[in-house]
């Protein structure tokens, strides 16, 4: 089912001093000039994910001469975002007719076996990746203003004449990004799949982060703050781009509901302009965000300048109780926690406020308001003393949520990393919900990812390990470059679109493991 929120009365309050220190912090992006390493053939084996198979070398690419109905697919050897420019000519007679191909882009095989006309989703299927054009005179040089984000580039021919062929001479994407491979080290491990994990994790934060952070270079090419909270985690012990991060947190600040909530996302261009979607969790996440960025970096002025925001944030979250200090659920699209259909989101939410009460308690301690501090830790209090009192269900052992005391991994995850539970009693609860395996499950690498630290705050490493190599292990044997917005083990197609065509294959969310393995694992 679509989940959305609208509100086109909505009034825009612009902090212009935030906007202007977030436009100081703005990258020069480094760009670097990548080729084709291959011409390939996708071959669908009937699994959910085709294989690539290399049929001849790029470098015998202008002698495919192309004719009405010829297709040539090439791989670019890794993920890759940015600007695609095409040398064409022809061979044969004159051109006689204007050359008519499309060009057709793909982060993934699977893709570039989907067919867009059989699209029947809810999102925009502008998203998809594929352009039509009429070359009225060869040679020509196509240089493509849109930029892609994408590994294999199909070119289909659609009609020239009988007289002519088309060739493609020269195929070059200029790939752009804040940051490069080298700034980066690796994880150092033996262990094939860790290098892996790590690997593609860092590709995946490295294509994501363009002028700001983005959700997915794909789509939505949007600033999102659950995607930032978690790719800032990643970037601090990785590539350590602190100003990227310094502008995305005054971007948020810088513009906001006239309330002061801050949006869920973000609009860059063409100028800055904050959605009309509001997800509670997301906002909360504003301070816990900003205080991950202190600690990062030690810069008090920025914690000064954005704490009253993140204060107001908690302020707007503790409306949302009720009497009995439970979380009132809201209408609609208003929270996000993951992507599983009909997931109940109270208890998870609950859990949510108590861990950003307490990250944003630590804002005031350090900026040395008592008063605050003392509030918030009283918050924090008050909810985990009513979660454990009402939706801790002793004759199960599990936290519940909603009316329906729904049992999920999510309420369970979300309230052991806000130190609801000990690590001791957390430990038993992920056992006995792993054991149990309740119906709604997690679909989206942003909740395994809670799940996971969640195993890792409760002292179970070797386990945590062996489920990120089954996780996001699963997307590396299926073909991945870069981790996705999306995968469920137990259904690979699915999406929340209603086809995976329009999913994206480069996704913020899901770029964690290398920050797991460092703050975790490092010896």
């Amino acid at each position: 089912m679509p989940e959305i929120s609208s509100d086109l009365n909505m009034v825009r309050v612009t902090n212009e001093a935030f906007l202007k220190k977030a436009d100081a912090c703005a990258p020069k992006l480094k760009e670097i000039m990548v080729y084709p390493t291959g011409i390939v053939e996708i071959q669908d084996t009937g699994a959910d994910y085709p294989t690539a198979v290399q049929t001849d070398s790029a470098d015998n690419l202008r002698k495919h001469a192309l004719k009405k109905g010829d297709k040539l697919c090439l791989d670019f050897g890794d993920h890759q975002v940015g600007y695609v420019t095409l040398k064409l000519s022809s061979i044969g007679s004159p051109q006689d007719a204007p050359a008519f191909f499309k060009l057709k882009f793909g982060e993934i095989a699977k893709e570039m076996t989907e067919k867009s006309e059989e699209y029947d989703g809810w999102i925009s299927r502008g998203w998809i990746q594929e352009e039509y054009f009429h070359v009225d005179t060869l040679p020509t040089v196509l240089e493509l203003s849109r930029r892609y984000a994408f590994r294999y580039l199909e070119i289909e021919v659609l009609d020239t004449s009988m007289k002519w062929q088309l060739v493609v001479d020269e195929v070059v994407c200029r790939s752009v990004s804040a940051v490069s491979t080298e700034e980066a080290k690796s994880f150092p491990s033996e262990d094939r799949m860790i290098q892996k994990l790590d690997k593609v994790s860092l590709r995946t934060l490295q294509n994501c982060m363009q002028s700001v952070f983005e959700d997915g270079p794909k789509r939505d090419r949007r600033l999102w703050l659950g995607d930032l909270r978690l790719q800032a985690l990643v970037n601090y012990r990785t590539f350590k781009n602190y100003d990227l991060v310094k502008r995305c947190l005054y971007l948020f600040a810088g513009q906001t509901k006239d309330n002061g909530q801050v949006g869920a996302c973000l609009f860059i261009e063409p100028q800055i302009i904050v959605d009309d979607t509001f997800l509670l969790d997301y906002s909360m996440f504003f301070g816990a965000s900003l205080l991950d960025y202190y600690e990062a970096t030690k810069d008090e002025e920025t914690l000064r300048d954005l704490s009253t925001c993140a204060y107001r944030q908690m302020e707007i979250a503790k409306e949302q109780f009720d009497e009995k200090n439970l979380l009132i659920p809201g209408e609609g699209f208003w929270g996000f926690i993951d992507w599983t259909e009909g997931l109940d989101k109270q208890a998870a939410m609950q859990g949510v406020y108590i861990y950003c009460a307490e990250q944003v308690q630590k804002i005031a301690e350090i900026l040395g308001d008592e008063k605050k501090a003392e509030e918030l830790r009283m918050e924090a209090r008050a909810k985990t003393e009513a979660a454990r009192s009402y939706l801790f269900d002793q004759e199960t052992g599990f936290f519940v949520s909603g009316k329906e005391r729904q049992i999920n991994y999510a309420s369970q995850v979300w309230m052991i990393l806000s130190g609801a539970v000990s690590p001791e009693e957390g430990g038993q609860i992920l056992d006995r919900v792993i054991a149990v395996d309740p119906e709604k499950g997690m679909v989206s690498p942003y909740m395994n990812h809670h799940f996971v630290e969640a195993l890792l705050v409760c002292g179970r490493k070797e386990q945590a390990m062996d489920f990120m190599k089954y996780y996001w292990g699963g997307m590396i044997e299926h073909g991945a470059d870069t981790f996705w917005e999306l995968y469920n083990p137990k259904n690979p197609s699915e999406s929340p679109y209603g086809s995976s065509i329009v999913n994206s294959y480069c996704h913020a969310w899901s770029c964690t493991p290398a920050y797991l393995l460092r703050k975790y694992y490092a010896e």
